[in-house]
């Protein structure tokens, strides 16, 4: 079969004040009409750049040579004029984070409609039509109240849904998905994978997956380009590839699935943090002048006991409660039930009542990149708690600790003076880790440590977190809706939907005998990959 794109010897470079970068380095692949090519590699490999160069999507400092062949004609080169007939209509692009490439000014029927109108020359009463027809193609529920929504108004899934419906608009022959299903929970990443598969049989199109999800590769793609650095290492079908990997950086993504098992705390360890029947209310408006104001149950009647060395697992989909129970047991927000520290009673507590506290109980944020200041160097950022909560230490034994903090978490301690932009995700994870170690606390609480992370940097953080843990004998919560992190850090399991705990157990016990039909289906969507 013909292939329907074919590239060849194309290169990406950025004039920077340090010089040329060379993203891509002459790379060579092509895909064929109702195929599937998943392109993967690390963050900084130059998968999306790739596309973003044969799209003519480049920012302005970058360039792209070479080919890729669309119906005879090489884009690379092309005039935004030509470009424009095939961007959109011929070749489309689902974007990662679909918060951020959807307008938020303009209601999602305006947004998929402007390819039909643009394209096709529909009027805007056709184009509305087609959109009713594409909302329901790609699943979302109540599609005629939907399509007057703003992107603020929906779920992650149901946003993403909103992107491939745009996308799939004038019915491509190549659709490029740039980490589709990155910042989804399991059982949406299935129902979007799913969905995918089903709109390229209907189809007939050829898709680009770029991911760095391998799970999500095995269950979904036909052939393999594995990219490191700005250069396909190798490529193959996916049996290939999964079943007989060649190069080592292959085998390397292959082995760097989290493993191993947590084992549970001995029987007498002491409680170091419970929350019994946690409530979590939200006041969401309404009720009028007079009415009566309507609240939101985030966290519905929760108890949770954390030994010393124990790490708890929390899991559910997203708005399950996870992360607002986790800040209910740090006593970050308002919330009622009864609340325990070490043998300190702290319910009744107000914000300086819980400062002596604070310094035993650590945050870790999920997002490495918005929880760092940019302003401030990451000496400043890990030693600020010091301040606080250490106000007699000198500048120098401040200095000190901080280089015995960045160097239990694997970093140069002359990393102190650099600034945070300075450092890749999993670094920038590794300083909110030593930013939360430096005061030595019994607790630490991580929400979603790792889900922006690549596999094989995941790995790295749970092999650091296990090795801090075993050191200090700290005790973690850790919130995830990445099943395969949670099995392996975690020695007891939460699960949680809809503000309440439906199922809770062992590790093992829950993984691999679940009684409740919520968490067989969890586990089904993350280990059917």
């Amino acid at each position: 079969m013909t292939p329907v794109l074919t590239v060849n010897d194309l290169k990406v470079t950025f004039q920077t004040p340090d010089g040329t970068v060379e993203a891509v380095k002459g790379i060579s692949f092509d895909v064929k009409k109702g195929e599937t090519l998943a392109i993967v590699g690390e963050s900084g490999s130059g998968k999306s750049q790739t596309m973003m160069g044969i799209m003519g999507l480049l920012a302005k400092n970058g360039s792209v040579t070479g080919e890729a062949l669309y119906g005879g004609t090489n884009l690379v080169g092309q005039p935004l004029s030509t470009l424009n007939t095939v961007r959109g209509s011929k070749i489309t692009m689902i974007f990662q984070e679909p918060m951020t490439s959807l307008d938020p000014l303009y209601r999602i029927g305006r947004q998929i409609a402007e390819p039909l109108i643009h394209h096709r020359g529909l009027s805007k009463k056709a184009a509305r039509a087609r959109v009713l027809e594409l909302l329901k193609l790609v699943g979302i529920p109540d599609p005629e109240r939907r399509i007057d929504s703003y992107p603020h108004e929906m779920s992650g899934g149901q946003r993403q849904r909103v992107m491939i419906a745009m996308a799939l608009a004038n019915e491509p022959d190549v659709l490029i998905a740039d980490e589709p299903t990155t910042a989804l929970d399991v059982t949406i990443q299935a129902q979007i994978l799913t969905l995918l598969a089903d709109l390229q049989k209907r189809f007939g199109m050829a898709i680009v997956l770029i991911t760095h999800d391998l799970g999500v590769v095995k269950h979904v793609a036909d052939r393999v380009a594995v990219m490191r650095k700005g250069e396909i290492v190798e490529q193959g079908t996916r049996d290939e590839i999964f079943g007989n990997a060649q190069h080592d950086y292959t085998k390397m993504l292959l082995a760097a699935e989290p493993t191993g098992t947590k084992a549970p705390p001995p029987e007498n360890a002491p409680m170091v943090l419970e929350g019994r029947n946690v409530i979590v209310d939200f006041d969401i408006g309404g009720g009028g002048l007079f009415g009566k104001a309507r609240t939101f149950r985030a966290v519905d009647q929760v108890s949770i006991r954390l030994r010393q060395g124990q790490t708890i697992g929390i899991v559910g989909e997203s708005g399950s409660g996870k992360s607002t129970l986790g800040r209910a047991l740090l006593k970050l927000l308002q919330a009622d039930g009864a609340f325990r520290f070490g043998t300190n009673d702290i319910s009744g507590l107000d914000r300086a009542g819980m400062r002596p506290f604070r310094k035993q109980m650590q945050l870790v944020f999920q997002d490495p990149y918005g929880s760092l200041s940019p302003r401030q160097t990451v000496g400043e950022i890990i030693t600020e708690g010091l301040y606080v909560h250490e106000p007699q230490l000198s500048r120098a034994e401040r200095d000190q600790r901080a280089i015995a903090a960045l160097k239990e978490v694997g970093l140069d301690p002359t990393a102190r003076n650099r600034y945070p932009h300075e450092f890749s995700g999993g670094q920038r994870q590794r300083i909110a880790i030593a930013r939360s170690i430096i005061l030595k606390p019994k607790v630490v609480i991580l929400d979603e440590p790792t889900s922006a992370l690549d596999r094989s940097v995941q790995r790295q953080v749970i092999e650091l977190l296990r090795d801090l843990q075993d050191r200090y004998g700290l005790s973690y919560v850790f919130i995830s809706h990445d099943l395969s992190v949670i099995r392996a850090m975690s020695d007891h399991v939460v699960v949680m939907k809809n503000g309440k705990i439906v199922e809770q157990g062992d590790t093992e016990a829950i993984f691999d005998h679940p009684a409740e039909d919520y968490t067989k289906a969890l586990i089904a969507a993350a280990f059917t990959h």
